[in-house]
């Protein structure tokens, strides 16, 4: 298939009328805009074009006004991001990662787009599936990477995942359409490019990126149906309170493939995070439970209660967080009153100031990790806790619905 009738396909498919396209200036994602833009040419649909700024290399301010020259010979709109917080230690590309698509989201939620499209391949479908597998990934993790989904808030679309990498180079050279090359795509200390190297080693053994995607997609339709009966777990077993989750100690009986998914989705959940923990770190955290233990996990706590195991927020991983009234805080609560010069935080030890917090149903841990009303350090109202003082709290996760969106993770 051309690219021009894959990228046809999948957006035929998707159904999207406004769409953002995430351009880096590289190969596959300038092939993407092109696409998109004869497409759109046709469909009538409204294109968006942002290029994402991490400041990593010199020569990335150069590349994004490449792509920008390019978006507005195309009649496209265009917009740098910039990536302001410094990297700091740890694994670079996937803070980079992580903060390309919290820019991206926002950026699309901005300009009122229905989904982002990305520009990545089959090959990088074979690529990720031997990064997954040397990581000792499971079925989600060896699973294809999906062409179309939520998180962050926002609808991903991946149009070109059934196209080679080298075809769109083809078909970019074929048109005279410039784009450039990133250094760091020959970098052997980054594990994609050994993953690279190592799909050119297993060629002989007809391991090659088509291969490795077909797995991939058997995977993910096993994946599809782990999450079904997962889902339908979660509709018997699970319930939210007060954006706490609760699962039954009825669900610990299933098998563990099952009750692993509703706790990693349940950590998700509370902490509106796009990724699920390490299956190490679950299954600690899973012993930890079967003990009669408290285990932290993802930012969150697991308490075993009576008749449920309660996740809920964790004090110290929002402690430092703020926002002004009406904002969502914690990409999940909106609090709404009629003060100004006021901000949103964490509740923390003011809980002690409210008299009355046992009667709200809600253990002390939960309420600690709760929105409050501050004025300075003087407590205004903790609408949670039982302290309204005409303020009202709105549960408005950036996730969506906690049991559908076990279907649409």
């Amino acid at each position: 298939m051309s690219p021009e009738a894959a990228f046809g396909a999948a957006l035929g498919r998707a159904g999207a009328k406004r769409l953002g396209l995430a351009v880096s200036g590289g190969g596959d994602s300038m092939a993407l805009m092109h696409l998109a833009a004869a497409w759109a040419a046709q469909s009538g649909a409204v294109l968006q074009v942002a290029s994402v700024d991490h400041r990593l290399r010199p020569e990335a301010g150069g590349e994004v006004a490449m792509v920008a020259r390019a978006a507005h010979a195309l009649g496209l709109d265009h917009t740098i991001l910039t990536w302001e917080q410094a990297p700091g230690n740890g694994n670079l590309q996937d803070a980079a990662r992580r903060a390309r698509y919290g820019l991206l989201a926002d950026w699309a939620r901005a300009h009122a787009l229905e989904a982002v499209a990305l520009g990545h391949t089959l090959d990088d479908q074979g690529e990720t599936f031997l990064m997954r597998l040397a990581r000792g990934s499971g079925v989600d993790g060896l699973a294809a990477m999906r062409a179309d989904w939520h998180a962050h808030g926002m609808r991903w679309l991946r149009p070109l995942l059934g196209v080679g990498r080298q075809a769109l180079r083809d078909w970019l050279g074929a048109r005279k359409i410039e784009w450039v090359e990133d250094p760091s795509n020959e970098d052997a200390r980054f594990a994609r490019v050994r993953a690279r190297g190592a799909l050119e080693a297993l060629a002989p053994l007809d391991i090659d990126a088509p291969r490795l995607a077909a797995t991939a997609a058997r995977l993910a339709r096993a994946r599809a149906a782990l999450s079904h009966y997962a889902f339908e777990a979660a509709r018997a077993h699970c319930r939210t309170q007060s954006g706490d989750v609760l699962v039954a100690r009825a669900a610990f009986d299933l098998p563990d493939e099952t009750v692993g998914r509703l706790i990693a989705h349940a950590l998700c959940w509370v902490a509106s995070a796009p990724y699920r923990p390490r299956y190490r770190a679950l299954s600690g955290a899973l012993a930890a439970l079967a003990q009669g233990r408290r285990a932290s996990l993802h930012g969150c706590l697991l308490s075993p209660e009576a008749e449920s195991v309660r996740i809920s927020r964790e004090f110290q991983a929002v402690k430092q967080m703020e926002s002004p009234p009406g904002a969502l805080w914690d990409q999940r609560w909106r609090l709404r009153g009629g003060e100004r010069d006021v901000v949103i935080k964490a509740l923390g030890e003011s809980l002690e100031e409210v008299a009355d917090w046992r009667q709200s149903g809600l253990p002390r841990a939960s309420l600690m990790a709760s929105p409050a009303v501050f004025r300075a350090t003087r407590l205004v109202a903790a609408p949670l806790a039982g302290l309204s003082a005409g303020w009202s709290a709105e549960l408005d996760p950036i996730g969506g619905d906690f049991h559908q969106t076990l279907l649409l993770h």
